[in-house]
């Protein structure tokens, strides 16, 4: 802790801060967080536009995870360097004063220069829920992917584990992915359920663009059983994105959490989405952690 002292006062010295924060974000009317050509909504911008004001200057983020169109957080992390000397707590209300419903900044915290968001964090973890019954939901609306045909978790679950470790995973990417390798580590694929509701839980080092929904997509088909347990290995050693089939909605899924080693400790928040806290199971699952 002495260290990370120390690299914030030198940080002060140079006449700048680091700041880290926590956001969560409902990604519907979003289209995902990267600022893009005016007049199109993105988190980035959104959040932007509020923290300049509690800077009385412009303020430039960057994300741990820049999440596409539709995508939620609960668990998103940014940081951004200011020369605006303000407490953590104001950095926290001063934001949230300023941004709509859908965005919200739950923790602030000053950081060494070394930090970065991104380049930083050694893992990331998504959760897909889907809510599988036939009447389609009216409250949830886009917080979930709702399929209305019967879903064998087992199968689901047993195919996952067929993908975690180290692999290629280009079967998983989409086509635009800029990523400079496919090669990706799995920690865990988990696949629960709860209720009505289906948890797909994936941690890894990193993830390609769309991966998560990819893989959501095959254990969705294998789960419903039109294709074997063993089709998503198959998937995965083809290596050609085709064979993996449709890439599953972006409603329904979150970026839940962000690691970063010791040096950068940061507050330690439930692993959501909310709706979700109230199941003992998951609660069990969320503590985990590798």
């Amino acid at each position: 802790m002495q260290n990370i002292d120390n690299a914030v006062a030198e940080s002060a010295a140079d006449g700048f801060y680091r700041i880290a924060l926590g956001v969560e974000y409902k990604g519907s009317r979003y289209r995902g967080w990267q600022r893009q050509a005016s007049g199109v909504r993105t988190v980035q911008e959104t959040l932007e536009d509020a923290l300049g004001k509690v800077a009385a200057s412009p303020v430039s983020l960057m994300c741990a995870g820049r999440t596409d169109a539709g995508v939620h957080a609960c668990g998103q992390v940014v940081h951004f360097d200011t020369q605006a000397e303000r407490s953590m707590k104001a950095w926290v209300m001063g934001a949230n004063i300023n941004l709509p419903h859908d965005v919200s900044v739950t923790w602030a915290k000053i950081m060494p220069p070394t930090f970065h968001a991104r380049f930083k964090a050694i893992a990331r973890r998504y959760r897909y829920v889907i809510y599988n019954d036939q009447i389609r939901p009216a409250h949830l609306g886009e917080e979930i992917t709702w399929n209305h045909r019967p879903l064998d978790v087992a199968r689901m679950a047993a195919a996952a584990q067929a993908l975690v470790g180290t692999h290629d995973f280009s079967a998983f990417r989409a086509g635009q992915c800029q990523a400079k390798s496919p090669i990706k580590q799995l920690h865990h694929l988990r696949v629960t359920q709860h209720g009505k509701m289906i948890v797909i839980d994936v941690r890894a080092n990193a993830f390609l663009h769309h991966m998560v929904r990819n893989i959501a997509g095959v254990l969705m088909t294998i789960g419903t059983g039109e294709r074997p347990v063993e089709w998503a290995a198959e998937v995965l050693q083809s290596r050609v994105r085709r064979t993996g089939g449709v890439t599953a909605h972006p409603f329904g899924l979150y970026l839940v959490q962000v690691e970063y080693r010791d040096e950068f400790p940061l507050p330690e928040r439930y692993i959501g989405p909310h709706f979700l806290t109230g199941f003992d199971t998951l609660a069990d699952v969320a503590d985990s952690i590798c």
